[in-house]
This record gives C-alpha cells, sequence and structure tokens, in this order.
C-alpha cells in the first residue's frame, strides 16, 4: 500500500472517482455521490491510470466493471483513503493528549494503590493512549526518567528539581508484619515500636529502597528504639516472604497488607502518623508529550 504513497504521483480526488465508480458501477451515479459533473470525474479516472499504467475499468452497455487489477488496486484505494482522513484526526488528537504513548514505571506497592487508578482513567478518558508499565524500583525510575525510556513514574523519596516536578498522590500508615501467632499479635493492643524494638527486624536496603529504609531507621530511631536488624530486601513483597518464613518481621505500608502469604499476620503500631509514606508521581519538567500532561490533568486532584 504504501508503495503507491510513495512511487505513485496520483491525487487523493483521483482515488475518490475511482472508488466512487468501481463501488457505483456507474460514472453518472458516481458522479451524483461526488457532487461533480461526470467529464471531470472521466478525465480524474484516466489520469489515474495513465499514471499506474493499467486499466481499471472497462465501460460495458448496461455498466461499468473492474479489470483483474483494477479489483486488486481498489481496496488499496480504499485503505489509502482510510488513511488519509485518519491522519488529520491522529495528529490532533496526538496534539490533544487523548493519542499517543506514555511509558509509565511502578514499584510494586504503587501496583496496588495508585497505579490501578491511573489505568482506568486512562482507560475511560485517553483509550487510544497506548500504555506500557514497567515495575522498577524509585533509583531505577529516575534513570529511566532522565534517559527519556519512561514518561512518568509513581515512586517514594523523590524531591523536586530543575529537571524533575513531583506531585504526591498517596498517603498511607506503616504497619507491622509478623508471622501468624507471633507475641506481637497476642498483646491485646497495637505494639508501641518499642515492643517491636524486642525481636529480629526485617528491614530495607539503602540503596534499592533507600526512602522505606530511612523511613524505618527514623522511627525507630525518634522512639530511642535500636531494633535487630537480621535481613535487608530492596522489595516489600521480598520482606513479607521473609516474615511469612518466620526471619523477623517488618514494618510495611499499610497497603501492603493486600498480599497475603499463608503464615502473615498485620497490626497496627501505636503511636505512628497516618500519613508518614507518601507515594509521588514524577516526570521531567521539559516533556513534551501531551498525553502526559493528559494524565496530569485528569489524576490532579485541585483541576
Amino acid at each position: 500500500m504504501l508503495r503507491y504513497l510513495l512511487d505513485m504521483s496520483f491525487t487523493l480526488e483521483q482515488l475518490r472517482g475511482f472508488v466512487a465508480v468501481a463501488e457505483e458501477g456507474n460514472f453518472g451515479r458516481a458522479a451524483a455521490r461526488l457532487r461533480i459533473t461526470q467529464p471531470p470525474l472521466s478525465r480524474q479516472v484516466q489520469k489515474l491510470e495513465r499514471t499506474l499504467d493499467v486499466q481499471l475499468l472497462v465501460r460495458t452497455p448496461r455498466a461499468v466493471l473492474l479489470t483483474p487489477a483494477g479489483d486488486a488496486f481498489l481496496p488499496e484505494a480504499r485503505r489509502i483513503l482510510s488513511l488519509a482522513e485518519a491522519a488529520p484526526i491522529t495528529a490532533r488528537n496526538a496534539a490533544r493528549g487523548t493519542a499517543g504513548t506514555l511509558r509509565i514505571g511502578f514499584t510494586a506497592i504503587s501496583a496496588l494503590t495508585v497505579l490501578g487508578t491511573w489505568i482506568r482513567t486512562i482507560t475511560q478518558h485517553l483509550p487510544a493512549v497506548e500504555l506500557t508499565l514497567t515495575e522498577m524500583v524509585t533509583r531505577d525510575q529516575i534513570d529511566a526518567l532522565l534517559a527519556g525510556d519512561i514518561h512518568v513514574g509513581l515512586a517514594r523519596g523523590v524531591p523536586a528539581s530543575e529537571v524533575l516536578d513531583t506531585r504526591r498522590v498517596h498517603v498511607e500508615s506503616l504497619i507491622l508484619a509478623c508471622p501468624r501467632g507471633h507475641t506481637l499479635t497476642e498483646l491485646g493492643h497495637p505494639p508501641t515500636l518499642g515492643d517491636i524494638g524486642y525481636h529480629d527486624v526485617v528491614t530495607y536496603t539503602p540503596i534499592a529502597a533507600r526512602y522505606l529504609q530511612e523511613l524505618v531507621i527514623s522511627v525507630f530511631h525518634d522512639a530511642g528504639v535500636e531494633p535487630h536488624y537480621v535481613q535487608h530486601v530492596s522489595q516489600v513483597h521480598s520482606l513479607l516472604a521473609l516474615v511469612d518464613a518466620g526471619v523477623g518481621v517488618g514494618l510495611v505500608p499499610r497497603s501492603a497488607a493486600r498480599l497475603r502469604l499463608p503464615n502473615l499476620a498485620f497490626t497496627d503500631i501505636t503511636g505512628l502518623r497516618p500519613d508518614i509514606v507518601e507515594t509521588h508521581c514524577v516526570w521531567r519538567t521539559a516533556h513534551d508529550n501531551p498525553a502526559l500532561d493528559a494524565l496530569l490533568h485528569l489524576t490532579d486532584p485541585t483541576a
């Protein structure tokens, strides 16, 4: 199909004329359909045949018939006309952000909170936007944003800068994950950080999970507690797997309680703010993606 567009110098009017005649089987009816007179329509078809160097139509006493070449060219002509009609709409939609591509990075836990809402919003309001979703830790999201590999990320602990803009999109509390039957679940009340400090604690690595690692250290430090950290992991679901195996207990965002394992129990922690864990969306300040602007507008609670 593109071969015709690239190699042949016919016009869309010639194609429309040919298609009308082929479908009507009559030059008069085709001319009336196109709201032109018959002589210019005949000239359009003749010019098209000269350009292609093939005969497309045969006149008979009763009708105009397609030659084998015309029969083969007709679906191609229709497709070219369809592309020509759709191209301006596609361009306008892309400029408005209702078409195009969005590459979104997300952390495992943001997939349980913000990401689902975003996907439903895009599906409803931006159905022509193609989505690419990639799970990655915050550090890798920043690298991907700066490299242009993703358009927006759902991450933690990313300060705004001249290069990156951020917006807080979710807050939640920290809760305690324990093996079922653990003494901290049988106190009769939510444990304090001091209670937790008497037990082995699984926590986060300082590089891949810097935000949560620093958050856990700070809440224990503020409470004057020095827990015994037994393992360090980069993902919340990995921490839950170790807790489920009985390695220790761990502090996790409340949304992690949706991840169920056979030996897991969750409990609140006394004395922690309910909004202590934050998720931000982050994007390049100098981006040129209208679809991203549309998503940011649709998900802006102040808009």
